[in-house]
């Protein structure tokens, strides 16, 4: 059966995203396209209950920080000092959401995609993005969403559709569910520390107390919006109290990773991306791809889920 939009909503929310659902074996996902690009939730079937494998959208607000994941592109997180340089040329990049003193996400998260092509266990998700909010970037994206035996298939495809080259990353900012006896793995040499706000301010080799993952280890202790790097593209969720496994794994090899952990709520942000906070403003800007117009860059991220 096709993929189709759902009456789910609320009487009366009739503002609110359109909601579309896939469906394949004991795997349902919901999409918005139009808020963002972004997956309103993931679940997985035992019986006649669905139980959400990423932390599911509340519809109470039609905000992406609400979501369970929204892709971020031409940029991930945060760029400080109102923009950058390159090709001895400066590019002001506005902040982008209230509260925050940087610009942050790219900005596909603020626009609208388009369904282009449909099915009943995959979506193709297409936005084109021309000097949004004033920024330099022009683009087309494509986020096709697949759901395979028991996991949840993200390509994430960003081209430079205009006249000159530019720095572009890519990511995707998923939601995850924990507990006390939750316990996440994932490898990495070390961490890039910062101050009062979330801008790097020098790499750590040693972590921190209760930063250490290349163990398993619970989601507790206080808040964590850092990059890790060195990571291998592979993390292990596990959920004894649903007898949940879950496992995301990136093809891309450029060793980052955002955790984002507040401390005292019930999920956890583990984000595969492709360079680091500011590394528009790093030495030899790491992770960041030089685009030529014509070229794209690709990030491919599965989600895999088994019952233990």
């Amino acid at each position: 059966m096709p993929s189709r939009a759902t009456d789910a909503l609320p009487a009366g929310a009739q503002a609110l995203p359109e909601i579309h659902t896939l469906q394949s074996g004991r795997q349902r996902l919901r999409v918005m396209p139009s808020l963002g690009g972004s997956i309103a939730a993931w679940d997985w079937q035992r019986g006649d209950q669905w139980l959400p494998l990423f932390r599911p959208w509340d519809a109470r607000a039609a905000d992406l920080y609400t979501t369970a994941c929204f892709p971020l592109l031409p940029w991930s997180n945060r760029i400080t000092e109102g923009g950058f340089e390159f090709g001895g040329k400066t590019y002001p990049v506005a902040a982008n959401r209230a509260g925050e003193p940087y610009p942050i996400h790219g900005d596909s998260w603020l626009q609208a995609w388009k369904v282009s092509a449909q099915a009943e266990d995959r979506m193709t998700l297409e936005l084109e993005s021309a000097r949004f909010d004033g920024n330099p970037y022009v683009y087309s994206a494509r986020q096709l969403l697949t759901l395979r035996e028991n996991s949840l298939e993200i390509e994430l495809r960003v081209t430079n559709t205009g006249a000159e080259a530019l720095p572009f990353g890519l990511g995707l900012h998923p939601y995850f569910l924990h507990d006390a006896r939750t316990r996440l793995q994932f490898r990495s040499r070390g961490a890039w520390m910062s101050g009062a706000d979330p801008i790097p301010t020098g790499f750590a080799r040693k972590l921190p107390l209760s930063w250490d993952y290349n163990r398993p280890a619970p989601l507790e202790g206080p808040l964590v919006d850092n990059c890790f790097e060195g990571w291998d593209g592979l993390a292990m969720i596990e959920d004894p109290t649903r007898g949940l496994r879950l496992q995301m794994h990136t093809t891309d090899r450029s060793g980052y990773a955002l955790m984002y952990r507040p401390p005292g709520l019930g999920y956890f942000c583990l984000e595969p991306i492709t360079h680091p906070i500011d590394a528009f403003h790093m030495p030899n800007r790491p992770g960041l791809i030089d685009l030529a117009p014509g070229e794209d860059m690709v990030l491919l991220t599965r989600f895999s889920v088994c019952e233990t």
